[in-house]
């Protein structure tokens, strides 16, 4: 059966659109950046969240952002949103006060910046020179961050929905990672 062209165009766009969402959703790092624009005060207590989260286990969901293979933001840092039952992650990064950014062509479908990273002036050095990130339409493939869960017992995995759609449960983590040239490869923790 023969398709016309206008509808086998829309459907690789479509499928193209799909795939590139999936690898920009998926960067959920194992630490919370603190947000450049915090006060020295919410900073503090950005930093003791982390700590309490690190130090003991979560009973909610453990969200970890991890700015990976770009030394923009401070080290990785996670916190623990407390949760009592299955949540969207966009949720569960509100509460823990992770701000996300998708692009201009898909604001809420793609995540382009966390906590402002990286930076729209900030350059990005990769295998083929130097990038900015506009997040104008897709990140790069080569530059992205990835949204990772995992269960209270198990790997990590590539999370197959945005945040919008990506269901997280207590016990879980949720990871927004940075990746360069495909490494880091998966999250450390």
């Amino acid at each position: 059966m023969t398709f016309p062209k206008i509808r086998t165009a829309a459907a690789s766009t479509l499928a193209a659109a799909g795939l590139l969402i999936t690898l920009a959703a998926c960067s959920t790092p194992a630490s919370t950046r603190p947000n450049p624009t915090a006060t020295s005060s919410e900073a503090a207590s950005s930093t003791s969240a982390s700590a309490a989260a690190e130090s003991g286990p979560c009973d909610g969901v453990k969200v970890i952002v991890d700015s990976g293979a770009i030394k923009q933001a401070a080290a990785t840092e996670s916190v623990c949103v407390p949760v009592s039952e299955a949540t969207t992650a966009a949720k569960v990064l509100e509460q823990a006060d992770v701000k996300t950014e998708g692009t201009k062509q898909y604001p809420a479908e793609l995540v382009c910046r966390v906590n402002g990273v990286p930076a729209a002036d900030f350059d990005i050095t990769h295998k083929g020179g130097t990038y900015r990130e506009e997040c104008a339409t897709m990140p790069a493939a080569f530059a992205y961050w990835a949204i990772w869960i995992k269960p209270a017992s198990g790997d990590w995995t590539y999370a197959q929905e945005g945040l919008a759609t990506q269901q997280v449960k207590p016990g879980e983590s949720l990871e927004l990672l940075y990746t360069v040239d495909g490494a880091p490869a998966t999250p450390a923790a």
